[in-house]
Order: structure tokens, then C-alpha cells, then sequence
């Protein structure tokens, strides 16, 4: 399937500098590019790829004017970034059809109303008083618990458990292997050991959330474990019961939260990073890969580290811990000279 540039541009609301009878049919990197690929450029530090990219087409930002010459056609858009996100979702509506009916075999409560555009494929498992809306998709060996609800639009990739009483929203995406609604961590200490806390609440999860691989949301001890609307959730992600985490807050592969935790929105919180219990992070925060948040955050932070610091900060010691070595041999010069 080839599009030139100008259809290109059409599509995208971009101006087209160069051929605009250009064809491309596959995307390349920019560094990487190849006749026939269109690629993107975003990131100024990969400017210099401009200039000897093959690519025939490269989108790039409305004011960007090249310093050198260059043999590719360009499109300028608002958002390369976005744009490219755009192409992509549109070339994969196309090569990849949403699938829809009822496979066989499978497991469907007889109380449960089926949407006609719906998808439920083989080994999938219904459970009682499960309400579905409208183009739901639910792939191969899926459980969905009894009083489960889950609204227009959203996609269960293959593998998804989603436990009793849980409410999903609109146009949600959960990929392969994740758990929505497993127990919370919660145990009372005894002489004898440790006492399990029946987890009565469940999840919510609103609308146009992405939940990755293999990713677990635990159900609340009581009320709910929520997840807003706009929440991307990479793949590995642990939140723990009674969580609750902010608007369009993404959080990157192997960051965990513990109970509790509020999460404001727009925050940013890289991999392997862990929340303690019980606090609060404002909004718009952003904390570094391998972070440990053990208190309040306020909005609008950028933090690194274990315990947490301002990110500059940070950045700071890490060079002065580089040097302790030579400031302690110079040290050690300076005491010797003051004892001759």
C-alpha cells in the first residue's frame, strides 16, 4: 500500500517542501531510513540525520527551516511526534481488522447480552450479571469475573484476568497477561502468623487507559482502587490495593506503588520506581528511573534518586561521589603536610 506526500499531507493537515509525488510505504527511523520510508524528526539532537537520511519523506515541525541541503521531501506538521502516531494508528486500522462473532469453545453466563459488534474468541470465560458495550473486544482465554463491567470500545488481549465487581470504561486497551482485581496485600500480624484481610472493594478503571503485559492493579481492601482517565500503564507494573492514580499519569515498565498511594495527574514516573504506602504526589511530577518516593511529593517536582531528590540536585552528587576518591587522597596529602 503506497501514499505520496501530498495525500500524505492531506490526511495530516501538513505542507508538503519537495516532490509531493513522492511514494512511501513503510516507516524507518530516521537514522535508519530507506527509498520508499517516511520518518520523523522530533528530537533537535537528531537534526544532523536530516541531511543524509534515505527516507523519502520526513515529517517535521511547521518552523523547522534546514541549514544544509537536503534530498527528502518534507511535511510540516504542529506535532511530528503526534503525527507519526497518527500514520501509525491509520495503517493499522487498515492491515489489521478489528476481528468480531463468538469463537468456539468458550464459556458465556446465559444472562449475559451480547452487542452484535462484539469480539469474544475461543477459551474465553463470562462470568454471571457481566455487562458489555458496544465493540468490545475480548481475545482468546480471557476470565472475566461475575458482575464485571466493561464499557464501549475496549480491547482484553489474550490472557486478561479481570476478578469479580470490577468496572472498566471506554476505549481501554489491556494487554496479554494482566491481572485486574487480584487481592491486596493485606494481612494482620498474629502470634501465630499472619491473618488474611478479606478484600472486599474492587477496581475502576475510566476511560482511554492503556494497561501493559503482564501489569497487576490489586482490588481495594474497601471502596476502590482507581485508575483516571488517560492513564497509560507500561508492561511489569504493580498497583497496590486502594491506589489511586491521577489523569493522563504514565508510569514506565517495573514501577511499583504501594497502598494507599495518591497519584496526582500529568505525573511522569520512570521504571523500576517505587512509592511507599499512604503518601500523596502532586501533580505534574516527574521522577527518575529507579527512584524511592518515601514521603509527599508536591506538584510540580522532578525528582531522582533513593531517597528521592531534586532531580538537579541529584545529578550533583552523582559527580561529587565520582570524585570522593581524589578529594580523599587530597585530603590525605593535606594532613600529612600539616603534621611535617
Amino acid at each position: 500500500m503506497e501514499f505520496s506526500a501530498n495525500q500524505i499531507a492531506t490526511l495530516v493537515n501538513g505542507t508538503v517542501i519537495g516532490d509531493g509525488d513522492v511514494l512511501v510505504h513503510t516507516f524507518a527511523k530516521i537514522e535508519e531510513g530507506q527509498p520508499g520510508a517516511i520518518s520523523f524528526l522530533a528530537n533537535p539532537k537528531y537534526t544532523n540525520y536530516l541531511y543524509e537520511t534515505k527516507s523519502s519523506v520526513v515529517l517535521v515541525r511547521a518552523d523547522f527551516e534546514p541549514e544544509n541541503d537536503i534530498s527528502t521531501t518534507l511535511i510540516k506538521v504542529e506535532d511530528p511526534y503526534a503525527t507519526l502516531a497518527q500514520l501509525l494508528d491509520m495503517v493499522s486500522k487498515l492491515t489489521n481488522p478489528q476481528p468480531t462473532g463468538i469463537e468456539q469453545p468458550n464459556y458465556i453466563s446465559s444472562n449475559i447480552d451480547i452487542p452484535q459488534d462484539a469480539y469474544i474468541g475461543a477459551f474465553a470465560y463470562i462470568g454471571n450479571n457481566v455487562s458489555l458495550g458496544k465493540s468490545v473486544k475480548i481475545y482468546p482465554h480471557t476470565y472475566i469475573g461475575n458482575n464485571v463491567t466493561i464499557d464501549d470500545g475496549t480491547i482484553l488481549y489474550s490472557g486478561v484476568k479481570i476478578y469479580q465487581g470490577c468496572k472498566i470504561g471506554k476505549n481501554c486497551i489491556i494487554h496479554a497477561g494482566a491481572v485486574i482485581g487480584a487481592d491486596g496485600f493485606g494481612f494482620a500480624p498474629t502470634e501465630n502468623g499472619y491473618n488474611k484481610i478479606p478484600q472486599i472493594g474492587n477496581v475502576i478503571i475510566e476511560d482511554n487507559v492503556e494497561i501493559g503485559a503482564n501489569s497487576t492493579i490489586d482490588r481495594a481492601t474497601m471502596g476502590c482502587t482507581k485508575i483516571k482517565s488517560g492513564v497509560k500503564l507500561d508492561n511489569l507494573i504493580q498497583i497496590a490495593h486502594n491506589v489511586e492514580v491521577g489523569e493522563n499519569t504514565v508510569m514506565a515498565a517495573q514501577a511499583g506503588i504501594a497502598g494507599s498511594a495518591k497519584i496526582g495527574q500529568w505525573c511522569m514516573i520512570g521504571g523500576q520506581v517505587g512509592v511507599a504506602g499512604h503518601i500523596s504526589i502532586g501533580d505534574k511530577v516527574s521522577i527518575g528511573a529507579q527512584s524511592g518516593i518515601p514521603s509527599n511529593v508536591k506538584s510540580g517536582s522532578k525528582l531522582m534518586g533513593y531517597p528521592a531528590t531534586d532531580a538537579k540536585d541529584f545529578m550533583r552528587q552523582s559527580v561529587y561521589i565520582k570524585n570522593l576518591g581524589k578529594l580523599n587522597a587530597r585530603v590525605s596529602e593535606l594532613e600529612n603536610k600539616i603534621k611535617e
